[in-house]
């Protein structure tokens, strides 16, 4: 990761792996969308809402996948005062927060008709909730931390007490048996029908790729804004 340091070196690097970030994601993403909504069979039980899993599951991985990423962020800022990590961990923010809300909404929509309610204060849906708000108490810290001046360590600090609700959202399942249903896919495998389930992987994918190709384009927007400060400040110092 040092070897990204120099701006000019990441920015020549992330200019090509943006573009190919987001042909990749948008082919993938919709490719997995089209193909869950006419080429899977219908749940037993849920009937055709079940198919709400192709957005729902991903934005809730990369919700915790972006938080995950602002920890590292944070990690590598305090410890190895890495000069993109506060860059990288805001980039990540605004990304991380869009998931967050697309799969409560999502959760949402799901949970009406199975549920018979449009929200619960579930452990897994409260969790998840908490971290939305800690996606916008980051921006609007990191923010404030920039207009100062500030090196932003103490949005790093707020960004590692935050992954304390990692592990919760993830057990919230087993250690709240409430409506939310248990895990269906693991390491071991899944309970889900594969004839439904294959789709999936390809909007997972998908949207991860969508997710980077938008860090990656926060993180030149603000170093060409950076760069085009200090401009200004050498003219107007001349």
């Amino acid at each position: 990761m040092h070897a990204l340091a120099n701006p000019a070196r990441f920015l020549r690097l992330a200019r090509p792996v943006t573009t190919w970030l987001l042909l990749i994601g948008l082919v993938l993403a919709f490719g997995g969308m089209v193909a869950g909504l006419t080429l899977t069979p219908r749940d037993y039980l849920q009937g055709d809402t079940v198919r709400i899993i192709y957005i729902h599951v991903p934005s809730a991985w990369l919700s915790m996948a972006g938080w995950l990423g602002i920890a590292a962020a944070s990690v590598s800022q305090l410890v190895w005062r890495h000069p993109l990590a506060s860059i990288g961990g805001r980039a990540a923010a605004p990304a991380g927060a869009t998931f967050a809300a697309i799969c409560l909404l999502t959760g949402s929509i799901w949970g009406r008709p199975t549920w018979g309610t449009w929200w619960e204060w579930d452990g897994r849906l409260t969790s998840m909730l908490i971290l939305f708000f800690l996606y916008l108490g980051y921006i609007a810290l990191a923010s404030a931390e920039r207009e100062r001046g500030g090196e932003g360590r103490i949005a790093a600090i707020y960004g590692l007490v935050g992954a304390v609700n990692l592990p919760i959202i993830h057990y919230s399942v087993l250690w709240w048996r409430t409506l939310h249903q248990g895990e269906s896919i693991g390491l071991t495998g899944s309970t889900i029908d594969s004839s439904i389930l294959w789709p999936l992987p390809l909007t997972t994918l998908g949207f991860t790729c969508l997710f980077g190709a938008a860090v990656l384009m926060r993180m030149r927007a603000e170093l060409a804004e950076a760069k085009v400060e200090a401009r200004m400040r050498r003219m107007g110092s001349a």
